[in-house]
Order: structure tokens, then sequence, then C-alpha cells
């Protein structure tokens, strides 16, 4: 695993310590990756009527799109009840929907982490049918 996706997964685990998650206790982190370098991270957000709930990888897409990025590389999620990542979280369908809006489904990467094993995964084949832009104008490919 090279070191920037080493370093991306570290800071999506030390996320986690942000979430705010006590009616499920499963504690998600996000570390976006953006082409130009800079880095955004983000937890999970649970609410008590559960749908105003945010994921952490959408915490951590929308502060970067909010700041004016609009170019993403990779993210990385550690999610889990314990302390460490016991098990592969990947990206619900809606955060893989706002995923497609905004990132390349054939080059954004997705990381996951059980433990120190991660996983990688292009956009594409965690959705592979995304809905997007060109759909709307007719253009489907």
């Amino acid at each position: 695993m090279s070191l920037q996706k080493k370093n991306l997964m570290e800071l999506a685990q030390k996320a986690r310590e942000t979430s705010y998650a006590p009616y499920s206790g499963y504690q998600v982190g996000a570390a976006l990756l953006c082409k130009d370098g800079s880095i955004y991270t983000g937890g999970n957000i649970e609410n008590a009527a559960f749908s105003p709930t945010v994921c952490a990888e959408r915490v951590a897409l929308f502060k970067a799109i909010n700041e004016g990025k609009r170019n993403f590389s990779a993210i990385a999620v550690a999610g889990g009840k314990g302390k460490d990542c016991d098990e592969y979280c990947t990206p619900c369908g809606v955060c893989r929907q706002v995923m497609q809006e905004f990132c390349d489904p054939d080059t954004f990467l997705v990381l996951v982490c059980q433990g120190k094993e991660v996983r990688s995964y292009l956009l594409r084949e965690l959705l592979p049918l995304g809905f997007r832009q060109n759909n709307l104008e007719g253009k489907n490919k």
C-alpha cells in the first residue's frame, strides 16, 4: 500500500473520534483527498430522528465542496463499533450517489479497512450504473 493511501486511512481512523453516534455506537471516519493534495475529514453525525443523520463521507465531501473544491482523487472510510475498525465499512448508497456527482467514477478510489488490511475500489465498482448529469440530458452512456 502506498504511503499516501496509508496516511489517508490513518486520517480516516482518526476522524472516527469526531463521530457523534450515541444511538448506534457505529463510529465512522472519512478522509477525502483532493487532486490538489488537500485533505478533508469528517465523522458521522447521528440524530434521534435518524433521517437527518449524515455519514462521514458526506461530511468530508460537503466541507471540501463548501470551500470550493471540485476535483477529488480518493476517500478512505473507517468504521465500526469498537475502538478498532473490525469490519469493512463501505459507503452507503446515498454517499455513493453524492460521490458520483462530484467524482470521476473511473478514477476515484474508495479505500476501506478491516484492522490493518485495506481494500481499494473504483467508484464505478461500487455504483456501476450511477446517475449523473448526462442522464438528465438524455445522454446515457
